[in-house]
């Protein structure tokens, strides 16, 4: 089949469907899809028959796993639509999708309302600025509160609502959407009010018309509603009943109307993409997802991977239309497609000049580690590789091959991971696999100032001579180094490989975990110019470091989380006990109406379980929320050591024959 260069002029919208687990996301995905002529028929979430949740994991379960990129043409637009899954355990997957996106659609419930996970989603489009509009869904369900939802989308949130859509006969089956600003009645006044107080607080002349009881039209509400969204001012709100198919063709009028079309990111052609998903298929292998923010792509042509620091071949270009894929001769700017024929790529790439791709935001950082084995040991090579795709397509596994022990290492973000986990390696890969207990994954800093110091200069040819000199660092500030010595006593060549090395030299300190929150200062040191080799300076670093890591000492540190609690305040009792047994702090607690909001800190190894003991406790009604807050100290005798993997530095000559090649031990594979 010949390829096809598609029109390129038309508009092209990249928009993300976000929400909590079970708010109605993937079947308003298929509303959008059928109401926009691209399905003939809609499919079921229950029946396993969606166009966007294609694994069987996913039909088998009835949730999204995979974020899924799906396109469609409506009313002379391109719209790329993306999918992402609702559970916090695949947070990852929405990390990436926030990156390509324009605009955002936040599914809420209108019975549940805002839950945890609409807290961690509205953050993050708030912090980077994203477009958003908000679908108030399940509307004719018992319970159904509109009016409640958006007094809490404004107190929880602090959105600036403008709504456009509510619903007849809201909570019954034979409720209805419409639209508020072409039927005016009596029972919509209010959310007419707070719609033009709204617009009203952002812009003097239509302040001016509101307070002189100006009558405005629907297409001045419109037209002012598209400025001030578009400039993240206000969030329009829309009722929905996606089961029913009511309000789909004014969502997808909303679209068009209040997302502004992508536009270059760069004044110039220079290609500026990135990789936000990997897939392998069993015909074309490694593909690769990829939101194009500036310039033009083309088939057979080479491009800059400027994470890999290497050129890489377009063997061709695809875009999916609903469960289908064509072949595209060329990507082109704003526009989102799927590159066929690179192998090693991995989510996270950033293709051409970087300068040109939106910040990458982060929602939540995997907290568990888990060794895995294959429950029948002739599986072991044959799972390694597997693991090995599956890291490929979600980089937040971090999965780590300890060869000597026969252990492999992932990093997870919670129990409905490792379940998926298992499933995948099973379903997809025939393998059953054994697990270990989950432990929470902590970090080591030096204790004080220390000096270490190392010459690598026997058996030559060999010439590198290092002095470093480690601190604490200020608390999340991670990993700081620089050097104070000149070229005259180490080239810069091999400055350079010191450098890169200092990181991978604090991958395990001495308790086992990696190093964090340290100074590390090149003092002093020397190369020679007959027998020092780059290779020198990467092998002397780490064993520098651990030098005067073990004259330092370090000191644990563990994971936790900031937490927000809303819960019936007749419960505050109970609550605050828990967090006192969790080895938590709590601020001041706040009270509103017949609730408490309860904010503080909670270590990680404490409250994994505890939102599901939370709901418990309070009958369903008490909701917990949780951001990663980074590392704090850990209490002498709560956190857990575990043994250094491989040869450590500290060893000094199985550490040179090791990189020698003339000593074997466990390696880690990445």
């Amino acid at each position: 089949m010949l390829l096809r260069i598609k029109n390129m002029e038309n508009p092209i919208r990249n928009i993300g469907l976000l929400a909590h687990v079970d708010a109605g996301k993937t079947t308003l995905t298929e509303n959008l899809l059928f109401c926009a002529g691209a399905l003939r028929r809609r499919g079921d979430v229950d029946a396993g028959t969606t166009t966007t949740d294609a694994m069987d994991l996913e039909k088998a379960r009835g949730i999204s796993i995979r974020a899924a990129s799906v396109s469609f043409r409506w009313k002379g637009s391109l719209i790329n639509l993306m999918d992402t899954p609702g559970h916090p355990d695949f947070i990852s997957e929405v990390e990436r999708s926030l990156s390509v996106i324009d605009g955002a659609i936040l599914v809420v419930s209108a019975v549940e309302g805002i839950q945890s996970q609409t807290y961690i989603l509205w953050q993050a489009l708030n912090r980077i600025s994203i477009p958003t509009l908000i679908v108030i869904n399940k509307t004719d369900r018992p319970g159904a509160d509109s009016q409640r939802v958006v007094q809490q989308l404004e107190k929880e949130l602090r959105i600036k609502p403008v709504i456009t859509h509510a619903t007849q006969g809201e909570g019954s089956p034979t409720a209805k959407t419409y639209n508020i600003w072409l039927e005016k009645t009596e029972s919509n006044a209010a959310f007419r009010i707070k719609t033009e107080e709204s617009l009203a607080s952002n812009h003097d002349k239509f302040l001016e018309l509101y307070l002189n009881g100006y009558s405005f039209s629907w297409q001045e509400i419109k037209s002012q509603i598209k400025q001030q969204t578009m400039k993240c001012e206000v969030v329009p709100i829309l009722s929905t009943i996606a089961k029913k198919y009511e309000g789909t063709e004014d969502l997808l009028t909303a679209i068009t109307d209040y997302f502004a079309p992508a536009m270059p990111t760069l004044s110039n052609d220079k290609v500026a993409g990135i990789v936000f998903k990997v897939e392998h298929d069993p015909v074309n292998g490694r593909l690769a997802h990829v939101r194009l923010f500036n310039g033009k792509i083309n088939t057979k042509e080479i491009i800059f991977n400027f994470t890999q620091k290497k050129d890489i071949k377009i063997a061709s270009i695809k875009k999916k239309f609903t469960n289908r894929q064509e072949d595209y001769g060329a990507l082109g700017c704003g526009d989102i497609g799927i590159l066929g024929g690179i192998p090693w790529i991995r989510p996270g790439d950033i293709l051409g000049d970087p300068k040109g791709i939106r910040h990458h935001s982060s929602l939540l950082t995997p907290v568990l580690a888990l060794q895995i084995h294959p429950e029948n040991d002739a599986d072991y090579g044959k799972l390694g590789m597997a693991l090995e795709i599956l890291d490929a397509e979600d980089p937040h596994l971090n999965y780590s091959w300890f060869k000597e022990e026969k252990k492999m290492q992932l990093t997870l973000t919670g129990p409905i991971r490792i379940q998926i986990i298992c499933s995948e390696l099973l379903t997809r890969f025939g393998l059953k696999v054994l697990l270990d207990e989950p432990t929470v994954i902590y970090k080591e800093s030096p204790e004080s100032q220390a000096t270490g110091y190392v010459e690598y200069t026997m058996p030559k040819p060999c010439w590198a001579v290092l002095a470093f000199r480690i601190e604490p660092g200020e608390p999340g500030s991670g990993i700081t180094y620089r050097s104070e010595i000149g070229v005259n006593k180490i080239q810069k060549k091999y400055q350079n490989e010191i450098e890169k090395t200092v990181p991978k030299a604090l991958e395990q300190g001495l308790k086992g975990w990696e190093v964090t929150d340290i100074v590390i200062t090149l003092i002093d040191g020397e190369d020679h110019p007959m027998h020092s080799r780059p290779g020198d300076f990467i092998l002397a670093t780490p064993m520098g470091i651990m030098n005067a890591l073990k004259k330092s000492g370090t000191r644990l540190l563990e994971p936790v989380y900031r937490f927000h609690i809303i819960a019936p305040e007749s419960y505050l009792g109970k609550i605050a006990g828990d967090i006192h047994l969790m080895r938590g702090t709590f601020e001041t607690p706040v009270f509103e109406d017949t609730l408490v909001k309860i904010s503080g800190t909670l270590p990680v190894a404490t409250s994994l379980d505890y939102g599901i003991k939370l709901s418990t406790a309070t009958q369903g009604k008490g909701i917990i929320r949780y951001t990663f807050a980074g590392y704090q100290d850990c209490p002498p005798g709560v956190g857990k050591t575990r043994p250094f993997r491989g040869i450590n530095p500290l060893d000094n000559s199985k550490w040179i024959l090791h990189h020698r090649g003339a000593y074997k031990a466990d390696e880690r594979k990445f």
